[in-house]
């Protein structure tokens, strides 16, 4: 990287992995912090003695749309262990709080607040720990940061009143110095190509400790009492888990029923008792505001719940088997196939939902009763 930074090939280059990888041309704010924020950031891994640390570009959050600018994998100088630092890089000279929400900021050349960069890389760090196997069972291997090289500290110091800690903090470009001295705290002089293999090689899931969360939340909300054909429609997709289970063959269960009867409480309820159970399920609709509603319902107390909430085409670079179960809420509006690919190839290893799916293989049954919920899980 260093080397096609000194020839200015480096924006090139990622133009044309990206078009590769993703079918389209990178926008203008793309190709502008290629060219203007990662020279920042691959000067100061060379002057900290960082040269052979993986540096991976655009990583994308699993099952989102949302990418972090780049995450540095390499080894911890004291531990000996991988260490990873996820870096978002802001080309902003200056920026100050929202007045109504000190979590949001404001740029003179955007009309509405965005994330505080503190906020927001400690949102990208909490949802890697979420999803990312590999982070799992080694949370402080973890470290986030936003880099404002262009930027004075005082421009920026106001955004301090969010707080900072390991995984939300901030430099301008007045503390270049302290910035190095931080990355070299995190990460030695030697090669970080096994790290970043682990973190790209992990499984992709909802931690345990997300879904223990997700499981107490769905248990205390009193709404989720299921009666007669939901209950049944309940325990017969619980049935089909652990029958796929034991048989290690893919299953979509799909429960029928009319506008009212009940969908959405089975999916919920489904879901809290996979979890206490420790099974890997997430839910998925194609609809925006439906998916925003049941956000909210579940995850008002937790914001962290709200992370197991998707949208169909979340699972387009979905690896096989990565999830045991996908309950796919309002399945009218699951399509076989998107603008670039099919919406799911593979899906869980085994699994059932209450719902409609779309798999390859795997059993499908129907079931006419008043409950009614989309899901597939094949």
């Amino acid at each position: 990287m260093a080397a096609r930074l000194l020839e200015g090939s480096l924006a090139l280059a990622l133009t044309e992995n990206f078009v590769h990888q993703r079918g389209r041309r990178p926008g203008d704010a793309e190709l502008r912090s290629w060219e203007r924020s990662l020279p920042a950031l691959v000067n100061a891994l060379i002057e900290a003695g960082l040269d052979e640390v993986e540096v991976l570009l655009e990583y994308t959050l699993p099952l989102t749309s949302k990418r972090a600018d780049a995450i540095l994998a390499g080894v911890h100088p004291a531990a000996g262990e991988p260490s990873y630092v996820v870096v978002e890089l802001k080309q902003w000279s200056s920026a100050y709080p929202d007045d109504e929400n000190p979590r949001l900021c404001r740029i003179d050349a955007y009309a509405q607040p965005v994330l505080n960069p503190i906020e927001q890389v400690r949102r990208y760090c909490e949802y890697l720990l979420s999803f990312n196997g590999a982070l799992e069972r080694v949370p402080q291997s973890l470290a986030g940061v936003a880099v404002l090289h262009n930027a004075t500290e005082f421009g920026v110091r106001a955004l301090r009143e969010v707080p900072e800690d390991l995984r939300g903090r901030m430099y301008s470009g007045e503390q270049r110095g302290a910035f190095i001295e931080f990355l070299k705290s995190r990460l030695a002089a030697r090669p970080g190509a096994q790290a970043a293999d682990l973190l790209l090689g992990a499984r992709i899931k909802p931690s345990t400790q997300l879904m223990k969360v997700a499981a107490a939340e769905v248990r205390e909300r009193e709404q989720f009492v299921l009666l007669a054909e939901q209950r049944a429609a309940y325990e017969l997709v619980l049935s089909a888990v652990r029958k796929a289970r034991r048989s290690n063959q893919k299953q979509v269960i799909v429960v029928k029923g009319g506008p009212g009867s009940g969908r959405s409480v089975i999916a919920l309820s489904l879901l809290g008792e996979l979890y206490r159970r420790g099974v890997t399920a997430l839910h998925a609709t194609g609809s925006q505001s439906f998916t925003k509603t049941m956000r909210k319902v579940a995850g008002a107390r937790k914001p962290e719940v709200q992370q197991l909430f998707k949208y169909f085409n979340s699972f387009m670079e979905a690896e096989p088997n990565n999830v045991d179960v996908l309950i796919c809420d309002e399945v009218h509006r699951l399509h076989k196939t998107s603008v670039r690919q099919p919406l799911y190839a593979g899906g869980p290893a085994y699994g059932a939902a209450a719902g409609g799916g779309a798999d390859r293989g795997g059993a499908g049954a129907g079931v006419p009763a008043r409950p009614a919920s989309g899901g597939a899980a094949g």
